[in-house]
């Protein structure tokens, strides 16, 4: 007995077949998603819904098979597409990328501005949609391509939105579970793991952002919190009520759970920067471009373990306000060396996460770690462990988003009486 979990990526789409028993992964499938429209305007950026489901039906054909029990999926949070009463697509995807919600709209203000939200929000790109006679007259629904996907496999033309979507969208309460508009068109919002319809008799269960459900694919428990470190970093730890502290954000989970999140916007990209300016400076001094950077970095931090150097890695600002900038202090002619100024990153990298676990106030018992970042950064993982006081713990899949959904098809398919348990089968290096 096996589970499909769908991860519908920005750039890549993949798809896993779970063994509902051992958590094992039996097959797997990565395609590029080459769906992006060419745009007429420097702020779209759109992709087509058809090719996205063209591309996920080929990985559920190839993968489903005689043993598979349930089918669940994960989407790239925040855009959306409009849909006609049989549920076909009537425009193209507005990705999260989309930036038409940073245009000007009334007194100096954007269209995100007005509406007190973000560009790239579903909801702010939807209403400069409107504003400029851009929604299709036939239009009955607005949902996720994660929805979208759903209905498509099971040959409905009703959406089911999960809380973990809705909220992503903006202009929604997370209290109240429902948006905070009267558009009709938006579809019936649910934080229950629901059956949306079957494909050839396998039940499909309602689609999940893409960032809850790599914390479930990720994460065992409720008591311990996931770091992840990517271009972002950010910290994510099981809540039981909507009010975070100042500077954490409060997302639905499932079940009446929430989700608290803190996002470093920098994260890996200090790393990054500071491999950069490293490999810049061998190339300047032997006029030959530095090869293998990264894996030299690994070796010569092998035997570096402390920096008297204090690295603030706040680069892009923080979201309470990005207009910080980051610093590096405490330098002297003893400690001014490359590994210092790579080893002070790390320990500020792991550092800034740090500080938002302590904001949160929860005491986790188990610290996990995903994310290419930390997968392949020995120091990062050595320094996040001494920063946190606990081991670091890995999960065994690599595609957390497309097992989060798998697991969350099993719980929501009665293959396992409850999510939690089905995290159980989660195994770590």
């Amino acid at each position: 007995m096996n589970s499909l979990g769908i991860d519908i990526g920005t750039t890549g789409i993949c798809g896993i077949i779970v063994d509902c028993k051992s958590g094992e992964i039996l097959d797997s499938v990565n395609i590029n998603n080459d769906s992006f429209i060419k745009a007429d305007k420097d702020y779209e950026r759109i992709q087509s819904p058809e090719r996205i489901t063209e591309i996920v039906e080929n990985i559920v054909k190839k993968l489903c098979n005689t043993d598979t029990k349930a089918i669940g999926i994960s989407n790239q949070m925040h855009g959306i597409l409009y849909a006609d009463e049989s549920g076909k697509a009537i425009s193209p995807l507005y990705t999260w990328q989309d930036a038409r919600g940073n245009l000007e709209y009334k007194n100096s203000k954007s269209y995100a501005e007005h509406l007190g939200s973000f560009a790239g929000y579903g909801l702010v790109s939807d209403f400069y949609n409107r504003e400029n006679g851009l929604v299709p007259e036939s239009t009955k629904y607005i949902m996720t391509i994660g929805d979208y996907i759903a209905i498509k496999l099971c040959q409905k033309p009703e959406p089911i939105m999960h809380v973990t979507n809705a909220a992503s969208l903006g202009l929604f309460d997370i209290k109240g579970k429902k948006f905070k508009t009267d558009l009709s068109c938006l579809p019936r919002v649910t934080d229950r793991l629901e059956t949306v319809g079957v494909y050839n008799g396998i039940p499909v269960t309602v689609a999940l952002g893409d960032n809850q459900a790599s914390f479930i694919g990720s994460v065992s428990d409720d008591e311990s919190a996931l770091l992840n470190f990517g271009t972002g970093s950010q910290i994510s730890v099981i809540g039981n009520s909507a009010d975070a502290p100042d500077g954490i954000e409060a997302r639905p989970f499932t079940e009446g759970k929430y989700l608290y999140a803190g996002c470093a916007l920098c994260g890996g990209r200090a790393f990054a920067a500071a491999a950069s300016f490293i490999a810049k400076c061998a190339e300047l001094a032997t006029g030959e471009r530095c090869k293998n950077i990264y894996k030299r970095i690994d070796k010569a931090l092998e035997s570096k373990d402390a920096t008297s150097i204090i690295a603030d890695t706040r680069f892009c600002g923080t979201r309470l306000d990005p207009t910080l900038k980051g610093s590096y202090s405490g330098i002297d002619e003893n400690n001014f060396t490359p590994e210092d100024i790579l080893l002070s990153t790390i320990i500020g990298m792991s550092q800034e996460l740090y500080d938002m676990y302590k904001l949160i106030g929860k005491n986790c018992e188990k610290i996990v770690c995903s994310g290419n970042g930390i997968r392949k950064n020995p120091a990062l993982r050595l320094v996040t462990a001494e920063m946190f006081g606990k081991k670091i713990n890995i999960p065994l899949c690599k595609e957390e988003a497309a097992y989060g959904a798998a697991l969350s098809a099993m719980a929501g398919s009665g293959v396992y009486p409850s999510l939690d348990e089905a995290r159980q089968l989660i195994r770590y290096e």
